[in-house]
């Protein structure tokens, strides 16, 4: 497969710098966006970039090998570390960056070759939280998580984290344990999202994933690390959620979720009802297999009650996005802010109960869990 033009990787790197950090968001992700201005604009990256084959996402995929070789150089200085402060804003970073890649082309060029984007985001349970606490006050069946190309599993825990949301006003809604290592704080520019004064009881969980992620293997850890967006409260986060993964592993599946799916599912005890959840993966699945997967969900359904939570970006991904990968109907304003690059995850819930399905999108979300919108 061939590489990526470059018109086309410069708009891409340029809409996740956008999506991450527009105008208003917080200063600690500013590094994020001046990695991905930098790999747009500064010839040395955008060639590399270039040369990328297009389905492993060129411009994160080189963000994170720079990361990766960035560790032990002066460029490390910029990025955080796990439980520390953001360093300050340089001006002078995107030519450095530029350096960097010029100097060591050959070695990015071959972790970009041997490598896959991983992008291991445990914040944006927060998103699917209050997407669970719908369900759980409708539904008082426990819960048998299936979370769709899990990656290192991070998402599985859900239940194990601490939330709080902070609302425009001030005011803040917690949940989850006080005492968990994993704190993910949101900020809620509109609406209420809800938060159960207890999190839903998951009896079971599984990943699903074509390659799932040993975080035993110090490659794969150091790897993923790199893969997380080089902000603060995401490295702490990674750093928490990677360490309790590690000390209580969940089982995982391994394949094309379209072709393992049925059978993961009747693994789950048949008292729980199932819930798949999909952050940032159907996004990037051709039309054909979500066609396909749309399909799955309602052959399923016949059989087994289930949900399915999706948070992912309108597609097609970049500015001629019109639709949900579920379908779902969204306000046209979104539409028209997705185009102008204001890319976010949109949240949608779809419900099968005895065959019959119902779905409705809840509101949209910063890909990395900085903020929520709640309709």
């Amino acid at each position: 497969m061939t590489g990526t033009g470059r018109s086309v990787v410069a708009a891409q790197a340029r809409a996740i710098a956008d999506a991450w950090s527009p105008p208003g968001a917080p200063e600690s992700w500013w590094l994020t966006a001046a990695t991905l201005t930098a790999i747009a604009e500064e010839d040395p990256l955008l060639d590399l970039a270039s040369a990328i084959p297009p389905d492993r996402l060129p411009p994160l995929l080189l963000a994170a090998a720079v990361r990766f070789l960035a560790s032990g150089s002066d460029l490390a200085r910029h990025y955080p570390q796990p439980g520390g402060p953001q360093p300050p804003r340089d001006p002078a970073f995107g030519a450095e960056l530029a350096t960097f890649a010029r100097e060591r082309h050959a070695e990015l060029a071959a972790l970009c070759a041997g490598h896959r984007y991983q992008m291991n985001e445990v914040g944006r349970s927060a998103d699917v939280l209050p997407v669970l606490a719908l369900i759980g006050a409708a539904d008082d069946r426990p819960l048998a998580l299936v979370d769709l190309g899990t990656g290192a599993g991070l998402g599985l825990r859900l239940d194990r984290y601490h939330y709080t949301y902070r609302a425009a006003d001030g005011s803040r809604r917690s949940t989850g344990d006080p005492a968990a290592a994993v704190r993910i704080e949101c900020a809620v520019r509109s609406g209420a999202p809800p938060v159960p004064a207890r999190i839903p009881t998951v009896v079971d969980r599984v990943g699903v994933d074509v390659e799932p992620l040993d975080l035993s293997d110090p490659h794969v850890l150091a790897w993923l690390a790199a893969c997380v967006p080089p902000e603060a409260g995401a490295v702490t986060r990674f750093a928490a959620a990677s360490a309790l993964a590690r000390a209580e592993p969940a089982r995982s599946a391994r394949g094309n979720l379209l072709d393992v799916l049925p059978d993961v599912i009747a693994t789950l005890p048949a008292e729980a009802l199932v819930c798949l959840v999909d952050t940032y993966v159907h996004v990037f699945l051709p039309p054909p297999d979500l066609e396909r997967f749309d399909g799955l969900i309602t052959e399923i359904g016949r059989e087994r009650d289930l949900e399915w939570v999706s948070v992912d970006p309108l597609v097609p991904l970049g500015p001629d996005a019109r639709a949900t990968v579920q379908g779902l109907d969204v306000p046209a304003a979104w539409v028209r802010e997705n185009r102008d690059g204001g890319v976010s995850g949109v949240i949608g819930r779809v419900g099968v109960r005895n065959g019959v399905r119902s779905g409705t999108v809840l509101g949209r979300a910063h890909p990395g869990a900085a903020w929520l919108e709640w309709r």
